[in-house]
C-alpha cells in the first residue's frame, strides 16, 4: 500500500429520529471503523467523517407525535448518537450535524453553483396536497397501497415490503399521514437534477469502470437502476424544516434531504479541517485522494448514482473509489425496526454490558451481512464470546502472561536454538499481517477477523503441542524458547487486533508493555484522533524476527474477556419478548363494526351452551368435521370447518357456544343443524368461544 495516498472515508449519516442500533453498526460503522483504523496503522492520511442527518419528514412526523419541535427531536438524538459512538470507540476524525451553520452554508453554496451553471431543470408538477392540514405532502407524509406488491402501508417514496422506489402519486388509495384524509393533486414548482443526462457517463464510469472491483450486490443494484432508465429527480421540497432553497421565489421550499445529506460529508470535513488547521479541499478535490463510502444497501442508489451525479455536475470533486455497501442485519429472525423498537440499541448495550464493546464489535463483524442479509441472535452472541473470545483469544494470552510471570518474574526469556516447529510457527506468524491486510483492503472484514483469530489459534495450538508446563520440570532451556515464541505471537496479536478489537488491543499492549497503546498513538477509544503512528507496527510483524526482545518486562495478567452467563442472555430475550408483546397490542386491529342491528333482531338468535359428544372427519374434505353436540335440547349434527385446527379426539367433551336456531343446511350431503361460535387468537389459530365456568349446564341460554 502506497503511503502517499490520502483517504476520505465517509459513514452514512445516521438519521436522528432514534438512537443507533446493531443493524447500523454491522452495516456501516464497525466496518468503516476497522478500515479507518487499519489505514492509519499503515501511516495513511485519513479523514474519517460522519454526522447526524437532521432534516427530512420522519423527524417532523416524530415531532408532531411527541408534541415537540423538530429541533427538540434532533438535539435529543444527536446527543445520544454522538455519545454512543464515542463510548463504543468509533474513531471518527469528526462527527458533525446537518443543522450546523457550516453545513447550511456548504449545502446552500453547492446548490447555488449548480443552479447558476444551469445544471437543474425547473418544473411545475402535480403533487399530493392535504387540504385539511393545508400543506403539500412530502413522500413520508403519504401512505397507501404499493403499486407493485399491493402492500397497504407503503410510503410515498419506497415500499418497505418489496423495496421498490416510486413516487407518492403512484400509490393506490393514498392517505395523508398527518390527518388521514385523502389528498388532492395541486400544482407546485420545483428544481430537478436531470439524472437522465448522466446515464451515459454513469454506464461508462460504473458499469465498465467498476465491474471488477465493486461488490456484486452494489454493482447489481446500480446496473438495475441504470438499465431501467434514469429520470430527473427533485432536489427541493415544500416543507418548513430543512435548508431554505437559496434562490429568489423559493419561499416555503427547502433542499430535499437526499440532496443535502451527502453534502454533510463535505461540511463535516470542513469542520474538522478548521479545528485542526488543515486544508479541507485536498480531501475532496485532489486526484490522489481515495473516497470510500460505507453505507447500507438502502442507500446504494444515493451514493452510487445521485451523489456522484451531483459531484460530476459541480465539476471539482473526486468520485468514490468504492462503495462497499452491506446488506441488512436481522434480529432474532425479524427485520430490525426503529419505529417498532425491535432492536438492540447501542446506548443500552453499553450500559448493560459495561466494558464489553469489543464483544459486540467481534460478533457483528463475524456475522457481518457483507453479501447477504444475516441474523443476530443473543445465543450466538453468547457462544461467540464464550467459545471464541474467552476460550481461544483470552485463554492464549492468559496462559502466556501467567506462565511468563510464574517462571521468569515477567521478564521475556532468552531463547535457545529453534526447532523446526518453532521456525514454522514464526514463519506462519510473519505471513498473517499481509493476509489480514489483503482481506481488509478488499473490504472482507469478516474474513480478516477470522484470520486474526487464526493467529490466536496458532498460539494455542503451539502451547498445547509443546506443553511448557510439563517440560519446565525436565528441560528449562527448551521452555525459555517456547515462551519466547509464544510472547512474539501475543505481541503480534496486540497489533493485529487493533482495527477489530481496539479496547482489547489497548489492554493487551499495556499488559505486555508493547509498542504504543491506541490511546497514545493513532486514536483514543473515545473516538478522538490524536496523531498518526510514526512506526508501522503492522509491517514490522512480517519483517522483524523479534517483537518483544529478551529482557523486556511485561505486566501481570488480567482477563481480556469474561464469560457471559445464561442469565444475562435471558434478560435480553425477555426484553425483546416484551417489545414483541407491546407491538402486538399496539398493532392489533379489530374487525370493523358491522351494520347496526336492533335488540329485537338479536333476541331472535338462540345461543346455548353445548358439549361435543362425538367428532369425526368428513370424508374427502380437508377442512370439515362432523360433530354430535348435546345442546341440552337434543343431540344434533353440526358440520364445522375446523378440521385443520383440531383433531377429532381433541375436542370430544369440549363445551362450546352454539347458535341452535340457525336454519339447517346441507354440506356434502350431511345436514348441519346449527353453528358453533369460533374466533382466532393472536397467532391466527381458531379457538372456541367457551363458557368455561363450572356449573354451566348444557342448554343454558346465552343472553
Amino acid at each position: 500500500m502506497e503511503s502517499s495516498n490520502r483517504y476520505t472515508i465517509t459513514a452514512a449519516l445516521p438519521y436522528t429520529n432514534g438512537p443507533i442500533h446493531i443493524g447500523h453498526l454491522a452495516g456501516v460503522y464497525v466496518p468503516a471503523d476497522i478500515y479507518a483504523r487499519f489505514l492509519r496503522m499503515q501511516g495513511q492520511d485519513v479523514a474519517f467523517v460522519c454526522g447526524s442527518d437532521e432534516h427530512g419528514v420522519p423527524i417532523t412526523i416524530k415531532a408532531k407525535k411527541e408534541g415537540v419541535t423538530p429541533q427538540d427531536v434532533v438535539d435529543k438524538y444527536h446527543k445520544i448518537i454522538k455519545k454512543s459512538f464515542e463510548d463504543f470507540g468509533i474513531s471518527f476524525n469528526n462527527y458533525s450535524r446537518t443543522s450546523a451553520k457550516v453545513h447550511h452554508k456548504t449545502a446552500s453554496e453547492f446548490f447555488k453553483k449548480l443552479y447558476d451553471t444551469g445544471k437543474f431543470t425547473e418544473e411545475s408538477t402535480q403533487q399530493l396536497y392535504d387540504e385539511q392540514a393545508q400543506q403539500f405532502l412530502a413522500d413520508r407524509f403519504v401512505v397507501g397501497t404499493c403499486p407493485k406488491c399491493g402492500y397497504e402501508e407503503s410510503y410515498g417514496d419506497q415500499c418497505e415490503k418489496c423495496g421498490t422506489s416510486h413516487n407518492a402519486t403512484d400509490l393506490i388509495n393514498p392517505k395523508s399521514a398527518i390527518t388521514g384524509a385523502t389528498p388532492v393533486l395541486k400544482e407546485t414548482r420545483h428544481w430537478f437534477l436531470p439524472l437522465d443526462q448522466y446515464e451515459g457517463w454513469l454506464k461508462e464510469w460504473i458499469l465498465e469502470g467498476h465491474k471488477k472491483d465493486w461488490k456484486p450486490n452494489v454493482y447489481g443494484q446500480v446496473k438495475s437502476w441504470i438499465d431501467d432508465g434514469l429520470r430527473p429527480r427533485a432536489v427541493t421540497r415544500d416543507l418548513d424544516w430543512g435548508i431554505p432553497v437559496p434562490v429568489e421565489g423559493a419561499e416555503g421550499k427547502v433542499l430535499y434531504v437526499w440532496f443535502d445529506a451527502p453534502i454533510g460529508y463535505i461540511s463535516s470535513t470542513k469542520e474538522w479541517a478548521e479545528k485542526t488547521g488543515k486544508d479541507w479541499e485536498p480531501y475532496w478535490k485532489d486526484e490522489n485522494t481515495k473516497l470510500v463510502h460505507f453505507i447500507g444497501k438502502d442507500n446504494i442508489v444515493f451514493h452510487c448514482i445521485i451523489f456522484p451525479a451531483m459531484l460530476k455536475a459541480e465539476g471539482s470533486y473526486v468520485l468514490p473509489e468504492n462503495v462497499p455497501a452491506n446488506e441488512f442485519l436481522n434480529l432474532e429472525g425479524k427485520k430490525l425496526s426503529t419505529s417498532k423498537n425491535w432492536a438492540v440499541w447501542l446506548h443500552e448495550y453499553l450500559e448493560e454490558f459495561p466494558g464489553q464493546q469489543d464483544v459486540l464489535r467481534y460478533v457483528l463483524t463475524a456475522n457481518a451481512p457483507e453479501t447477504k442479509d444475516n441474523d443476530f441472535t443473543w445465543k450466538d452472541f453468547q457462544a461467540r464470546n464464550n467459545n471464541e473470545l474467552v476460550a481461544i483469544f483470552g485463554n492464549f494470552i492468559n496462559r502466556v502472561v501467567v506462565l511468563t510471570n510464574k517462571y521468569y518474574d515477567g521478564i521475556v526469556p532468552e531463547p535457545g536454538n529453534y526447532t523446526e516447529i518453532d521456525e514454522q510457527v514464526l514463519a506462519e506468524l510473519r505471513a498473517y499481517p499481509a493476509v489480514i491486510a489483503s482481506s481488509i483492503e478488499r473490504y472482507r472484514f469478516r474474513e480478516a477477523q477470522a484470520e486474526l483469530m487464526n493467529v490466536a489459534r496458532l498460539g494455542n495450538k503451539y502451547l498445547a503441542d509443546e506443553e511448557p508446563w510439563k517440560l519446565i520440570k525436565t528441560d528449562e532451556e527448551r521452555v525459555k524458547t517456547i515462551m519466547y515464541v509464544a510472547l512474539q505471537i501475543a505481541s503480534a496479536l496486540a497489533t493485529l487486533s487493533e482495527p477489530f478489537l481496539p479496547f482489547t488491543a489497548e489492554k493487551l499492549k499495556n499488559m505486555l508493555d508493547y509498542g504504543k497503546s491506541s490511546s497514545e498513538a493513532v486514536i483514543s477509544t473515545s473516538g478522538v484522533v490524536l496523531e498518526d503512528s510514526e512506526e508501522n507496527e503492522w509491517e514490522q510483524i512480517g519483517q522483524r524476527t523479534e517483537l518483544l526482545p529478551a529482557g523486556h518486562e511485561i505486566g501481570k495478567a488480567e482477563l481480556l474477556f469474561s464469560k457471559i452467563e445464561d442469565e444475562q442472555i435471558q434478560k435480553q430475550l425477555e426484553k425483546l419478548e416484551a417489545t414483541k408483546t407491546a407491538n402486538e397490542a399496539e398493532n392489533k386491529k379489530a374487525e370493523p363494526q358491522k351494520e347496526i342491528t336492533t335488540f329485537e333482531d338479536f333476541t331472535k338468535m338462540d345461543l346455548r351452551v353445548g358439549t361435543i359428544v362425538e367428532a369425526e372427519k368428513m370424508p374427502k374434505a380437508n377442512k370439515l368435521l362432523v360433530l354430535k353436540v348435546d345442546t341440552g335440547i337434543d343431540v344434533r349434527t353440526i358440520v364445522s370447518g375446523i378440521a385443520q385446527s383440531f383433531k377429532p379426539e381433541e375436542i370430544i367433551g369440549k363445551k362450546v357456544t352454539v347458535l341452535v336456531n340457525l336454519a339447517p343446511r346441507k354440506l356434502r350431503g350431511v345436514e348441519s343443524e346449527g353453528m358453533i361460535l369460533m374466533t382466532e387468537n393472536k397467532e391466527g389459530k381458531l379457538v372456541f368461544v367457551n363458557p368455561d365456568e363450572e356449573g354451566v349446564k348444557e342448554g343454558t341460554v346465552i343472553s
